[in-house]
């Protein structure tokens, strides 16, 4: 994986210096010097070393086999491979706050019950994946929220739309087809085991690193942590935003929400005698060295981002649909270039900024729906953040699932297509209607 950006890197640079070896090398120290240099990246490459840190130190506190215990033993809440994926599931939807943390905590949730349950794991980075960008730009009290009411509120600044930005964003959400497919999709995976594809030839893969149940002690060894990192993003979000949760950093949020749960599990775990200082520091040790190289395919994935954007290729691709387009087909057009941004650069973000100032005044200047427009952009930028393999929540999907990153893309590929097809299908159709 790493191989494979590395060289989307020096491919795109000696395209941008006239395959120049020389010029072509410089631009990549440089580009590479940058990244570095960039807070939010440096924050966000600690969050997966942070996260290492502490699901090692979860598991290795007993706190992981006590939830296991409790809900399979005691109180019988998962008995199937069903509901061991659909508890995944609920807590994707219920944590919309940000979408590294979600797919963070459904995965620490759910691995140990997919170990239990045999279930490989490239289904439960499905779950995780698919509740994680989908319900955060359908629940829009987060970064999603913050950024698209900027983006709206530029064009109605310009002239182009005359209602305010939060009735705008509100009636764009109603028309978010992907992300309400992508989760009833993956509701219908779970609850009738609808494995097709690559995901129904994957297996559970003994050499993948297994929960070990034999330390057994209290769950809270487990749940404080997560608990503790579900409210402090909101609280961080809150107090970097200057009392407007809506204005807060997300990377921010998330690097201190990690670290201060790392600290805590310093507190807690020492103070209890659940283990020594030396056991915790070596714990914490191991487990960032097993997500160094995680954060490395970030770091390269951020990199190739950079490349295409300096490319321009989502630009490109959006001239693409500036000429001799139907009004009635549109908004199907701006969901496909939406997908094609979103899926090469893996960024929803970014895609949601090259195309919205793009797609609203095509729609103002062909009588078009402008909500549903600027729904068929946000329905394409989740489509990339949430298959594309450079995107972050893709990466951290994997991470947090204990899956290889491509074969997670492989395998939930199939059904983030239906979804999609499903969602071009309904823009089309709203389109004539």
């Amino acid at each position: 994986m790493i191989l494979s950006l590395l060289s989307g890197v020096i491919l795109g640079e000696l395209i941008l210096h006239n395959f120049s070896f020389y010029d072509s090398f410089f631009a990549i120290v440089t580009l590479f010097s940058s990244l570095a240099q960039e807070g939010w990246i440096l924050k966000t490459l600690a969050f997966v070393i942070l996260a290492g840190s502490i699901m090692a130190l979860i598991e290795k506190s007993g706190g992981v086999g006590g939830f296991v215990h409790y809900v399979l033993d005691e109180k019988s809440f998962v008995k199937s491979e069903r509901s061991a994926l659909m508890l995944s599931y609920i807590l994707g939807v219920l944590i919309f706050i940000e979408t590294s943390i979600t797919a963070l905590v459904s995965g620490a949730v759910g691995k140990p019950l997919c170990d239990r349950y045999k279930i490989p794991h490239a289904k439960l980075a499905m779950v995780c994946d698919s509740t994680s960008a989908p319900i955060g730009s359908l629940i829009v009290l987060n970064g999603y929220g913050a950024l698209l009411l900027g983006l709206i509120s530029t064009q109605i600044s310009l002239g182009y739309i005359e209602s305010n930005a939060t009735e705008m964003l509100i009636s764009a959400l109603k028309f978010n087809f992907y992300a309400i497919f992508a989760l009833i999709m993956t509701f219908l995976f779970i609850y009738f085991g609808l494995s097709f594809g690559p995901m129904k030839t994957t297996l559970y893969k003994e050499s993948q690193k297994q929960t070990e149940f034999k330390n057994i002690t209290s769950m809270s060894y487990m749940l404080l942590p997560v608990l503790l990192m579900i409210v402090l993003v909101f609280v961080f979000l809150y107090i970097t935003g200057s009392g407007d949760i809506f204005k807060g950093s997300g990377s921010s949020a998330i690097f201190y929400t990690m670290l201060t749960t790392f600290l805590f599990t310093l507190a807690y775990f020492v103070s209890t005698k659940n283990m020594s200082l030396k056991t915790w520091s070596l714990t914490a040790i191991k487990g960032a060295k097993e997500f160094t190289p995680i954060s490395f395919i970030l770091l390269f994935a951020f990199a190739i981002g950079n490349v295409t954007g300096e490319l321009k290729t989502g630009l490109y691709l959006s001239s693409l649909a500036s000429t001799n387009v139907s009004v009635y087909f549109l908004a199907g057009i701006i969901f496909l270039l939406s997908s094609l941004i979103s899926f090469s650069t893996g960024t929803s973000w970014g895609t949601f900024s090259i195309m919205i100032p793009i797609a609203v005044p095509m729609a103002v200047g062909m009588d078009a729906n402008i909500a549903l427009c600027i729904g068929a952009v946000i329905s394409g930028g989740v489509f990339g953040d949430h298959c594309s393999p450079i995107s972050d929540t893709t990466i951290i999907s994997s991470m947090a699932s204990d899956c290889e990153v491509i074969e997670h893309v492989k395998t939930q590929l199939p059904y983030a297509l239906i979804s999609a097809a499903t969602a071009f299908i309904m823009f089309v159709l709203f389109s004539f209607l």
